[in-house]
């Protein structure tokens, strides 16, 4: 009895061990199992234990699926390396890979761009919107430049005989995908394009040869390879709109003439203070010298009473040189009254 016992008791346990783990495949097959049928039916080559092998890894199934589907109605094989393990890593690395996929069924069906699995995963993880890539490869996209949300609506430049011309560029660019990682934005492009105009604007000597071809701008700037180092190419530059703007030129000489009316204003005002200043100099030393002779005169008398007293001028001498002085003074008033007359 008790052998049948534990016969009966092992059985039983087997039993529910066996059911437990019947249900718990139950339960994933019932939760992947419209996964499995899709995969099944389509040929994608993804069984259940790849499912529940996601689902420990914590990988969507669902995304991993649904890509592989894409890729083998697309007509993408093993050749193009697109394997469950390659999704699924990319999918880790924190890649989009449903948006992958669509870029290679793009490019495919393009015809005329190769994109692999590996560059279409780096371009990627890079940062990039790989199916934009490929639709601006495929559709060329244009950039207005300057662009409409600016501050500035125009590119202003001055030929070089000074008149200001404002011009609005299309900018028809390509996707460069052998740069796309690592190369310049579309930010790049504007600027380069920006200053190949304003370039090629200045370097013309009138505004009139520029209004009369505007293409020679178009063909300068292109001739610069300013696509270099950057994600797109360049495939053609059209002058929108070209307007004239103010004579700059004009003006920058007017500017000019001021300033040096200023300068010559400022020197004429230093030499007329030098001249001012130097004319008070000599007024200073007239009448240092007139102090100078009012002292010397001063000494006459003082001298005379010396000569007085010395015996060495008499009383007659004096009289003699007071009477000198009154004829000299006699004379200087005629000659004065004479040149009155006269005038």
């Amino acid at each position: 009895m008790q052998d049948l016992f534990r016969s009966g008791t092992i059985w039983l346990a087997l039993a529910v061990v066996a059911l437990v783990f019947f249900l718990i495949f139950l339960a994933v097959f019932t939760r992947f199992a419209r996964l499995w049928i899709q995969s099944v039916m389509t040929g994608a080559g993804i069984g259940m234990f790849d499912l529940m092998r996601m689902w420990f890894r914590k990988v969507n199934p669902t995304v991993i699926v649904r890509s592989k589907i894409m890729a083998v109605q697309a007509g993408l094989d093993e050749d193009d390396e697109i394997t469950t393990k390659g999704l699924e890593a990319h999918y880790l690395a924190g890649g989009n890979v449903p948006l992958v996929i669509r870029a290679m069924i793009a490019a495919r069906k393009a015809k005329i761009i190769e994109l692999s699995f590996k560059r279409a995963t780096a371009i990627d993880l890079a940062g990039r919107n790989i199916l934009e890539a490929v639709q601006t490869s495929v559709y060329p996209r244009v950039i207005d430049c300057p662009p409409q949300s600016g501050k500035r609506l125009t590119l202003d430049a001055v030929a070089k005989n000074g008149i200001q011309l404002k011009v609005k560029a299309r900018v028809t660019v390509r996707a460069n995908l052998d740069q796309l990682i690592g190369g310049a934005t579309e930010e790049t492009i504007v600027a380069r394009v920006g200053e190949g105009i304003v370039s090629a604007i200045g370097s013309a000597e009138t505004h009139a040869q520029v209004l009369e071809n505007p293409d020679r701008i178009s063909r300068a700037v292109l001739a610069r390879k300013l696509d270099s180092q950057t994600a797109f190419e360049i495939v053609s530059i059209d002058i929108a709109d070209i307007d004239v703007g103010d004579n700059i030129g004009a003006r920058l000489q007017a500017d000019q003439a001021e300033a040096d009316t200023r300068v010559a204003r400022a020197a004429a005002e230093q030499r007329r203070a030098m001249a001012v200043s130097a004319e008070q100099e000599w007024v200073a030393r007239i009448e240092e010298n007139r102090a100078k002779m009012v002292e010397a005169e001063a000494q006459v008398p003082l001298a005379m009473a010396d000569a007085f007293r010395s015996a060495k001028l008499g009383i007659l001498d004096y009289y003699r040189l007071k009477n000198v002085q009154a004829d000299t003074d006699m004379r200087e008033s005629i000659a004065g009254a004479g040149a009155v007359r006269a005038q």
